[in-house]
């Protein structure tokens, strides 16, 4: 947090199936896997593109998350499939050691490309779709704290969940 790259708007990615997006998307998965993230945008290795992964099966992180298959989403488009707002809490491997509850849309549709171009289309529900929202607002400049509406609700994680502390790492 606190890095300009990380508030501006990625570009759009014109050309697929390349080796520098291949790069790209290792380096990504590398970094997510060292940092034992659930989704992780390409401006957050500086790295202005619009490009986000995600997926786990399981993470020590969000605990009572379910699965979310490991995707690689570019150029993804955002589409709320109900008014049904859920409020929960997140991090973020930008802004260590911090979390907040943050609102985000419970039903989505997304809509983007795959490493080689090919049409991705899904709707999702739940933890699936904050992190999806999460990850793409990365995309437009935006850190999950902007998103806090009660900053009772932002802070230390080791404060906000003494007994959690390890878990959250």
């Amino acid at each position: 947090m606190g890095d300009a790259r990380l508030l501006q708007r990625a570009r759009e990615v014109v050309r697929f199936d390349t080796p520098e997006l291949d790069a790209l998307i290792a380096d990504m998965k590398e970094t997510m896997r060292v940092l034992d993230g659930v989704g992780l945008a390409a401006p957050q290795i500086g790295v202005g593109l619009r490009v986000v992964i995600f997926g786990f099966v399981s993470s020590a992180r969000y605990p009572g998350a379910g699965s979310v298959p490991c995707t690689v989403l570019i150029n993804p488009v955002l589409e709320p499939l109900s008014e049904e707002i859920e409020t929960e809490w997140e991090g973020c491997l930008s802004v260590p050691g911090l979390r907040g509850e943050v609102p985000r849309w419970r039903h989505l549709r997304y809509v983007g490309r795959d490493p080689r171009g090919q049409r991705v289309d899904r709707t999702v529900e739940g933890f699936h779709a904050r992190v999806v929202q999460h990850e793409t607002d990365h995309l437009d400049g935006v850190l999950y704290p902007m998103r806090v509406k009660d900053m009772r609700r932002f802070g230390f994680t080791d404060v906000l969940f003494p007994d959690q502390a390890e878990t959250f790492g």
